[in-house]
């Protein structure tokens, strides 16, 4: 697992409007990171293009790098982290302009 790529998880249901279900996600832990701890920060994304009327989203257009089928919606707002054992299969990998503008986005929201 490494910072950039696109992994196939499954998310907890729970009672409030965060991800829920089988969907990608993208990693944006340093590799240093997600070598020692249990735990991988990521964005969900969804293929719902509504969400992007959300501030802190990103759309990413599907490509074969990528491993995406169709237009999704990197919702940057409900960046968490994961247990490892949630990850079920790596999709693929953004390329660094589009990892650049999640970060960028990540800072805006964090207010750094």
């Amino acid at each position: 697992m490494h910072k950039g790529e696109v992994w196939q998880v499954k998310l907890p249901f729970t009672d409030g409007r965060e991800q829920a279900g089988e969907r990608p996600v993208i990693i944006i832990q340093d590799d240093t990171f997600t070598q020692v701890l249990p735990m991988i920060l990521v964005v969900p994304l969804t293929s719902v293009i509504a969400a992007a009327r959300f501030v802190a989203t990103l759309n990413i257009q599907p490509n074969e790098e990528n491993g995406l089928s169709v237009l999704s919606i990197a919702l940057i707002f409900q960046a968490r982290s994961l247990d490892k054992r949630r990850f079920l299969r790596r999709i693929g990998c953004i390329d660094s302009q589009t990892m650049d503008q999640v970060l960028t986005l990540l800072d805006h929201l964090t207010g750094r």
